[in-house]
């Protein structure tokens, strides 16, 4: 899961960027309103962590130009101010929750999980390719009912493949959507990862449906190239 953290105190911006990292979330960070409008326009995040108190253009002012825009993407605004018309203003400009600082990172990371539950419900909850199923709710894997377990960045690089299941993805894209936008794609940690993810869902089984592109990426399918 990708988000993009809208945040200009350094110290909180850190403080969320290490702790949704070590969670297994992708992040990128946009210091002001202005850049919060441009980076919508070039990677896909599958929510937004916005601050109302920015430089340049404030949250409202952000989350209302980004939904005018067209982008659909959940957003939790965060703000120190408590009183109930500046939550309302914040609904009102698009967000889809609000969360009042101080908050404890717990709360945080369920409203995250509550959001993507909310933008995947008409895809439903539950992945499949072959006999390979993901529960996203569980956060269950089962390949022909065996239970798989997997580390996060595992889970996260299998969970992209299925949701873009018989599509080539790039290195770069998964680099983008799993790790950071900023991640070093010259490293073989993708590939890594895909070895590791392949030991665990393909091995035992006679069918393989991790598989290489030759000089594109990575696709899952239940036709083996």
């Amino acid at each position: 899961m990708r988000v993009l953290v809208v945040e200009d105190e350094r110290r909180i911006a850190e403080f969320l960027c290490r702790g949704l990292s070590e969670q297994g979330y992708a992040v990128d960070v946009a210091s002001d309103g202005e850049e919060a409008l441009d980076w919508p326009a070039v990677a896909e995040f599958d929510a937004i962590i916005l601050d109302v108190m920015l430089p340049v253009r404030d949250g409202f002012q952000v989350c209302r130009i980004l939904r005018e825009r067209g982008v659909k993407t959940p957003i939790l605004m965060l703000t120190a101010r408590d009183a109930v018309e500046d939550r309302v203003r914040g609904l009102d400009s698009g967000a889809d929750d609000y969360l009042v600082k101080p908050f404890a990172f717990s709360e945080l990371l369920a409203r995250l999980r509550a959001l993507s539950r909310r933008e995947h419900a008409a895809l439903g909850t539950v992945l499949s390719v072959a006999d390979l199923t993901m529960n996203t709710s569980a956060r269950d894997v089962r390949r022909h009912g065996v239970s798989i377990e997997l580390t996060t960045k595992e889970y996260a690089l299998l969970e992209y493949l299925m949701r873009h299941a018989n599509q080539v993805l790039t290195r770069t894209m998964i680099a983008e959507h799993v790790w950071n936008y900023d991640f070093d794609n010259a490293t073989n940690v993708i590939d890594v990862h895909v070895r590791n993810l392949r030991r665990k869902v393909d091995e035992p089984f006679r069918t393989k449906l991790v598989q290489t592109v030759r000089g594109a990426g990575y696709r899952i399918s239940a036709h083996e190239s």
